[in-house]
């Protein structure tokens, strides 16, 4: 049975018979997890088996583990991350050594995950945040102009896939002068073509070999003046051919308000305007049944792609975790909450 284009989320820490059931039937091609879907080491290992089960395969496992404000998984059980931004902050002065810390960052947090069988993860943030801009992506960005992010990102994704855990690089083509939160309202880029391209496109077009990218949910008025990016074939056109990534695009959430209309129509947009996969977070069950009507199978291109960014979830390469904790704090800026 072939998978159907769709990310889904559930309800809490277990599945319930309806998920067994529906998932079984509708066969996503991966899950994501969220806070309310963790509780400890063991039971996030039972969930997670449980959900391969279900589809019968060794399917891709999401999760937004950034650090900082952005992290699911928080003590007593693992560490807590201080946001990337935190861990960019001396770039300026110490490359190499910021560089080695972000690595670290995501390399710690990669090894975090596979223990409990997650193995893809919504990271990094490749956004840049400008003056003015709403806070919601602020100290989650890996600094603030093209060059630094570009390079810290690759950091980034080498310490995610070094660990086994396939990255996304978010959210193309970029977030960061955004006056307003996504989840709560569409934000409208009205900047030119030009300056986008020179500042907030660069990182995503240096990482254009990244498995994985994230949409915006904004309407970029240089590139589409009616429709978001996540339900826009000319930009998603744009993000194919001038900015060369050929990757698999999932969307954002769905359910994120700075969309209108109903999902199943979403979903239909969103795939027929040139994404890959649609993603949807709720976890409430008639929510993920709307998806599935508007959802098709994994065909083409997308199967491909979907395919490539499974195998940078595979094994991982030997990692002694005490060690590279060890190396990581000592790296971090003094200002960092300590891991």
């Amino acid at each position: 049975m072939t998978e159907m284009a769709v990310i889904f989320g559930l309800s809490g820490p277990r599945l319930t018979a309806a998920e067994k059931a529906f998932f079984r039937d509708a066969n996503p091609w991966a899950f994501i997890l969220f806070a309310r879907n963790i509780e400890t080491p063991d039971q996030v290992r039972a969930l997670t088996a449980s959900l391969r089960n279900c589809v019968g395969r060794d399917c891709l496992i999401f999760i937004d583990q950034e650090g900082g404000r952005v992290q699911r998984l928080r003590p007593p059980y693992w560490n807590d991350y201080p946001s990337p931004g935190i861990v960019a902050q001396n770039y300026t002065n110490l490359p190499a050594a910021t560089r080695r810390a972000v690595y670290l960052h995501h390399r710690l947090i990669a090894a975090d995950l596979r223990k409990i069988g997650i193995n893809a993860d919504c990271a990094p943030v490749l956004d840049i945040p400008v003056k003015g801009a709403d806070p919601i992506i602020s100290d989650r960005a890996l600094g603030d102009n093209p060059a630094q992010v570009s390079d810290l990102g690759q950091a980034a994704m080498a310490g995610l896939m070094t660990g086994g855990v396939a990255p996304v690089i978010k959210h193309i083509p970029g977030h960061g002068r955004a006056t307003v939160d996504s989840h709560k309202s569409l934000p409208r880029l009205t900047n030119w073509l030009t300056t986008l391209a020179g500042t907030d496109f660069k990182p995503f077009k240096a990482l254009q070999h990244a498995p994985m990218a994230m949409t915006a949910h904004i309407l970029v008025e240089a590139l589409d003046q009616k429709r978001p990016v996540t339900i826009s074939k000319k930009a998603i056109g744009h993000i194919r051919k001038i900015m060369k990534y050929d990757g698999l695009l999932m969307t954002d959430d769905l359910d994120m308000k700075a969309l209108s209309g109903g999902l199943k129509s979403l979903t239909e947009k969103s795939l027929n305007a040139g994404c890959d996969v649609a993603l949807q977070c709720s976890g409430k069950l008639p929510a993920m049944v709307e998806i599935a009507k508007g959802a098709r199978a994994l065909y083409g291109d997308a199967k491909a792609r979907a395919e490539i960014a499974q195998l940078c979830g595979e094994d991982p390469r030997e990692f002694d975790y005490e060690a590279g904790l060890s190396e990581y704090l000592s790296l971090l800026p003094n200002e960092a909450v300590a891991a």
